[in-house]
């Protein structure tokens, strides 16, 4: 069965019409997060399960292709995913109501406290070569540096951000979007929703549970080696195989695992902030989803 996509996003560097007429297949995953949530740590945990070693067959990229990223062809990412014969697993940032939603496949929403996400975003943005991500894309090279602010006075600024959530994803109205999209699904039997602080808190515990909810059936006696795996520093040192990085338009590969700790927003904006903040986020977002969210 092909799909088409529901609402078409674009930006820069993506576009979700990458997925229409998409061959899914029994099985498939499609991993959807906002940029900097556990992306790569979610893509692990599935690679893990599927092969059930940690030694995985080649790297995490060419395991789990993102296809909406405009820097790889189109015809060269369905290529890859056509060829591959393991279960499938699919990187996104494209919220579900970007993507067809297909019976056989099962997609997994990450979340992430969105100023613990933001912070690490700043920084994401700080190592990538954006000069070379202009040139693979065909944007005009004098947009691709521009100047941007402190840390502290860009956080502020992203907290006050008031456009359309489509139009930038990765803003606040755009994280709570995406969330709010995938919360409102949550009754259905394919749509899982994952926090990234329960990966941080009971790694094994969810990783146990995805597993569950995907059907698969991993021996007692390869759990530890698994779940060792998918540790953060782990995962930190083996950079090369794992970082999703196929043409080099990061600056440091092991800056992407920069942190991965949870509440290092406090440090950078104030209580009144803070407040505005959550403000905002009551207009945005049901009661529930929020305590869900800021569990950080």
């Amino acid at each position: 069965m092909s799909g088409d996509v529901p609402f078409r996003y674009r930006s820069p560097d993506e576009d979700s019409g990458r997925w229409t007429g998409f061959r899914f297949r029994d099985g498939d995953i499609v991993i959807s997060t906002r940029s900097k949530s556990g992306t790569t740590w979610v893509q692990m945990i599935c690679a893990l399960l599927v092969f059930q070693t940690a030694d995985l067959p080649m790297p995490l990229w060419q395991l789990s292709p993102w296809l909406d990223w405009l820097v790889t062809p189109s015809e060269e990412v369905r290529g890859q995913l056509s060829a591959q014969a393991h279960r499938r697993f699919i990187k996104t940032h494209t919220p579900l109501d970007g993507i067809p939603l297909d019976r056989r496949a099962t997609y997994i929403v990450v979340g992430r406290h969105p100023l613990d996400m933001a912070v690490s975003l700043f920084h994401q943005g700080e190592n990538l070569d954006r000069e070379l991500i202009a040139r693979l894309t065909g944007q005009p090279q004098a947009d691709a540096s521009p100047a941007r602010e402190p840390l502290r006075e860009w956080l502020r600024s992203w907290i006050d951000w008031n456009g359309a959530a489509r139009e930038r994803l990765d803003s606040l109205p755009g994280v709570m979007w995406h969330l709010g999209d995938a919360w409102s699904r949550r009754g259905e039997p394919n749509v899982v929703l994952v926090h990234y602080q329960d990966l941080a808190d009971d790694l094994e515990g969810e990783m146990r549970r995805l597993a569950t909810t995907l059907g698969i059936t991993v021996p007692e006696r390869t759990w530890p080696t698994l779940v060792e795996a998918a540790m953060f520093d782990r995962m930190r040192a083996r950079a090369d195989q794992l970082v999703p990085d196929p043409v080099g338009v990061l600056k440091d590969a092991t800056a992407f695992f920069r942190g991965g700790w949870s509440g290092q927003h406090r440090q950078l904006v104030s209580r009144d902030e803070v407040d505005r903040y959550h403000s905002r986020t009551m207009a945005m977002a049901p009661p529930d989803l929020l305590a869900w969210l800021h569990r950080a």
